[in-house]
C-alpha cells in the first residue's frame, strides 16, 4: 500500500468521524428538544377539559421550544382517548389530561383496556374546577329549594345532562338524586359543549356543568345558575351559593390532571411536573383561569397518586351502591 493511499484512508476516516459527532450528539439530545409531544383531551373540543388543556399545553409548548399538539380523542365517557394514552411509548411523547371519569368507568363499564393506577403515571394536578347546577329558562323554580321540591313532586320528569356517563358532571347528578330522594332522566352527550347548547335551547332540563363553560351562559342569561356543587363558595364565582347549603353533604368537584403512559422515566415525569407548577403560576395563566373559575394547583405525582386512589374508592362506592352502568 502506498504512502498516498495510507493518507486518503487516514483523511476519510476522520471526515466520516467528524460527520458521526453531530449525530451522536443530536440523538442524545435530552428530552423534549426535537421532538412533537401529543397532549390527548378525551373529549371533544370546548369544554372544560379541552380548554385548561389547551392553556397548558400553550405555555409548555413554548417553554420546551416544541410542538405540542392537543389531540382530542372522545367517545366512551373518556376511554378512547384514555386508552390511546396508555398504549403509547413510555418515552414522554405523549401526554394526558385526565378527569374524574378516569377512576370511575373501571366502574361503570362491564370491560376497559387499562387501569387507571397500573397503566399511568400520575404527572401533577392542574386545576380543580366547581360545578355549577344550571337549568333551562323554561324551568318554573326559581331556585335550588324549588328544583328539590319541584323535583320530588315531578318524578321521572326532568332530565339531566352531561358530557358522558361517569364525568364529575354525570356522577354529581347522580350524588344530587340520593341526597334529594328524588328521580330524573339522565341524557348522556359526547362533551360538555353540545350539552349545554341543548340545555339553552329548552331540550334538557338542567345540568351540573363544569363552571368553566356554564358561567359565561350563566352571566349572560342564556341559562340560569342555581348554586356550585362544592361545599365552599367558589372564589370568582361568588354570587352562586352552594348547593350544600339546601342538599347538606353534597360536594363535587372536577379535576383535571396530566398523566403519562406507566413506566415514564421519573426525570421526565419530574421535568413535566416541575415545568406544568411554572406554568400555572404565571400571572397571564392564572388570570385565564380565574377567569374559568378554575383554582390551579400543581401538585406532585406522589401528591396526585394519593388523590386519585381517593376518588376512585369515592365514587366507585357511590356507583356501585346507586348501581350505575354505561349505557
Amino acid at each position: 500500500m502506498t504512502k498516498s493511499m495510507i493518507n486518503r484512508r487516514s483523511m476519510l476516516a476522520a471526515l466520516s468521524a467528524g460527520f458521526a459527532l453531530p449525530q451522536a450528539a443530536f440523538a442524545q439530545a435530552p428530552w423534549p428538544q426535537g421532538r412533537t409531544i401529543r397532549l390527548i383531551v378525551p373529549f371533544p373540543p370546548g369544554g372544560a377539559t379541552d380548554i385548561l388543556g389547551r392553556l397548558v399545553a400553550d405555555k409548555l409548548g413554548h417553554a420546551w421550544s416544541t410542538n405540542l399538539v392537543v389531540e382530542n380523542r372522545p367517545g366512551a365517557g373518556g376511554n378512547i382517548g384514555v386508552d390511546a394514552a396508555t398504549r403509547a411509548e413510555p418515552n414522554g411523547d405523549t401526554l394526558l389530561i385526565g378527569s374524574v371519569g378516569l377512576v370511575a368507568n373501571p366502574y361503570l363499564y362491564a370491560k376497559v383496556n387499562y387501569d387507571p393506577i397500573k397503566d399511568l403515571s400520575p404527572i401533577t394536578m392542574v386545576a380543580m374546577v366547581p360545578n355549577l347546577l344550571v337549568v333551562s329558562k323554561e324551568l318554573p323554580v326559581k331556585d335550588t329549594a324549588e328544583l328539590v321540591a319541584y323535583a320530588r313532586a315531578n318524578p321521572g320528569k326532568l332530565s339531566y345532562a352531561s358530557s358522558g356517563v361517569g364525568t364529575s358532571i354525570h356522577l354529581a347528578g347522580e350524588l344530587f338524586q340520593k341526597l334529594t330522594g328524588t328521580k330524573m332522566v339522565h341524557v348522556p352527550y359526547r362533551g360538555s359543549s353540545q350539552a349545554i347548547q341543548d340545555l339553552i335551547g329548552g331540550r334538557v332540563d338542567l345540568m351540573f356543568d363544569n363552571i368553566t363553560s356554564a358561567l359565561p351562559q350563566a352571566r349572560a342569561g342564556s341559562i340560569r345558575g342555581f348554586g356550585v356543587t362544592t361545599a365552599t363558595r367558589s372564589p370568582t364565582a361568588q354570587e352562586f351559593a352552594p348547593i350544600a347549603e339546601v342538599v347538606p353533604g353534597f360536594d363535587v368537584s372536577s379535576w383535571f390532571a396530566l398523566f403519562a403512559p406507566s413506566k415514564t422515566p421519573k426525570a421526565i415525569i419530574d421535568r413535566i411536573q416541575a415545568d406544568t407548577k411554572t406554568a400555572i403560576a404565571d400571572a397571564g395563566v392564572r388570570a385565564k383561569m380565574d377567569l374559568l373559575a378554575a383554582e390551579p394547583v400543581g401538585n406532585t405525582p406522589a401528591e396526585l397518586a394519593a388523590f386519585v386512589q381517593s376518588e376512585q374508592k369515592k365514587w366507585g362506592d357511590l356507583i356501585k351502591e346507586v348501581g350505575i352502568r354505561a349505557e
